[in-house]
């Protein structure tokens, strides 16, 4: 394992999941940043024996300095929702070019690059396109590198997609799917992934990789295994897709920082197929079935009941 990694985006999905791990591994040092207050406070509980430095990355500051001496970089860092496009532009592209910055001056060796499966959807939005500006900046910055692009991740500390969802299906009667629900998911196991990060790390493998999810499942189906896996009691009813777009605009009128959008609405019925590659024998690392990591997310006394904020 490389003596000192540098986190960004700590606080999130990936980075509470792959700090775990890397802790479990061994990991010489670790250095985590994230600008985030309430998840950063969850993330120095968790992990006492790890520097945590709370600050945006979008801006100078001491997180800078954190780089010095440091083998390797994992960017995580990503606006993943939201109605704001400035946001995007700040949290993916602008943070991205000053992180660039302190990586060249510290003569960082070695990067993970976070980027996601949407740089290859046919989806427009902030995300896809805020994304894609993101793996190209990282890509062109000259340093070794791996690019790995996950599909749709779930896991612990999920407090957007699947996990969301989870908690909502708890608390409602009835559970709305748009449309018919046939339409096709690759959901990735935030755990496998945070494995291939940390192969990535002991090898200095290069090279883009597309990671996506092993098991084809349609959502509507992927929502009855999520109802079996939580132990919820609600109804799951289909509605027609107007319906439910009306139902997020007006959901977003009255939520500053909404957890689903008509963005990610449109995102979820594109009929994308991403590649699936080996990449259980490319990392070395053993996949782990769909129910099997559902119920390890969900019914895991460790960390299933840690709800991250938005």
């Amino acid at each position: 394992m490389r003596k000192r990694i540098v986190v960004t985006g700590a606080a999130g999905l990936v980075g509470q999941n792959l700090i775990l791990r890397l802790r479990e591994r061994g990991a010489a040092e670790i250095v985590a940043i994230d600008k985030h207050p309430a998840n950063t406070a969850v993330l120095r509980s968790l992990n006492p024996d790890i520097k945590v430095v709370q600050e945006d990355i979008a801006v100078a500051g001491q997180w800078e300095h954190e780089l010095a001496g440091c083998s390797a970089v994992v960017i995580a860092h990503a606006q993943i929702g939201g109605i704001n496009p400035a946001e995007f532009v700040r949290n993916n592209v602008s943070a991205t070019e000053r992180l660039l910055e302190a990586i060249h001056r510290h003569r960082i060796p070695y990067l993970v690059n976070i980027s996601s499966s949407v740089v290859n959807s046919m989806a427009i939005d902030n995300y896809t396109e805020t994304k894609k500006k993101q793996e190209a900046l990282i890509a062109a910055s000259g340093v070794k590198q791996v690019i790995l692009r996950p599909t749709l991740m779930f896991g612990w500390f999920d407090r957007k997609h699947i996990g969301w969802l989870a908690r909502f299906m708890k608390r409602t009667p009835v559970f709305p799917v748009p449309g018919s629900g046939r339409y096709l998911r690759q959901p990735l196991y935030a755990g496998d992934f945070c494995d291939i990060v940390i192969s990535a790390l002991e090898t200095g493998k290069t090279g883009a990789f597309n990671i996506t999810g092993l098991e084809r499942i349609d959502y509507i189906d992927l929502i009855c295994a999520l109802k079996e896996s939580t132990g919820a009691r609600t109804h799951i009813q289909r509605i027609p897709y107007r319906l439910f777009d009306a139902l997020l605009r007006i959901d977003a009128l009255l939520n500053r920082d909404p957890p689903f959008t008509t963005d990610q609405l449109k995102a979820l019925m594109t009929p994308d197929v991403f590649e699936v590659i080996d990449w259980p024998k490319i990392f070395n690392i053993r996949a782990t079935p769909l129910r099997e990591a559902l119920f390890q997310t969900f019914r895991d006394s460790r960390h299933s009941d840690v709800v991250l904020d938005f």
